[in-house]
C-alpha cells in the first residue's frame, strides 16, 4: 500500500495519535492474552515439578487452577473454548486495522517502528520493576 501524502505536520499528528491507538489498543489485547501466556509457562513449570518430583504447593496449584477459568472467562464468550468473546475479537480487529493505518500513512518502516518502541517500552517497564 502506498503512502498518504499528508504535510509534516500532519504526519507528526496521525503519527503520535497511530501511536496512541496502538500502545492503548495493544494494552488491552495483550491483558487478554498473557493470561494464556502466562499459563503455557505455568502448567510448563507445573509439568517439570512433577517430572523432577518436586514439591509443588497447593497454593500454585490453586493459581494455575484460577488461570485456567480466568483464560476462559476473558478470552471466550462461553466455557466451551470454541467461540472467542466479543471483546478479544473486536481488539484483535482493531489492532490489525490500526497496523493496517500505520502502513498507509507513514508507510511501513514507520509502522515497524510503532510495534518496536511499544516492545522497547514493555520491556524496559518489566526490567526496571521494583515491586517484585
Amino acid at each position: 500500500m502506498k503512502k498518504a501524502r499528508l504535510s509534516p505536520h500532519h504526519q507528526n499528528l496521525v503519527r503520535r495519535y497511530l501511536l496512541w491507538a496502538y500502545k492503548s489498543t495493544r494494552e488491552s489485547f495483550e491483558r487478554i492474552e498473557r493470561r494464556t501466556t502466562q499459563l503455557m509457562v505455568d502448567e510448563y513449570l507445573l509439568g517439570h515439578f512433577s517430572r523432577n518430583k518436586h514439591e509443588v504447593p497447593a497454593a500454585f496449584r490453586t493459581y494455575v487452577e484460577n488461570k485456567r477459568k480466568d483464560e476462559i472467562k476473558f478470552k471466550y464468550a462461553d466455557a466451551s473454548g470454541k467461540k472467542l468473546s466479543p471483546e478479544y475479537v473486536y481488539l484483535r480487529n482493531r489492532l490489525a486495522a490500526i497496523e493496517a493505518a500505520a502502513k498507509h500513512f507513514l508507510g511501513a518502516r514507520d509502522a515497524k517502528r510503532l510495534q518496536a518502541l511499544f516492545e522497547e517500552e514493555y520491556t524496559r517497564r518489566i526490567l526496571e520493576a521494583r515491586e517484585h
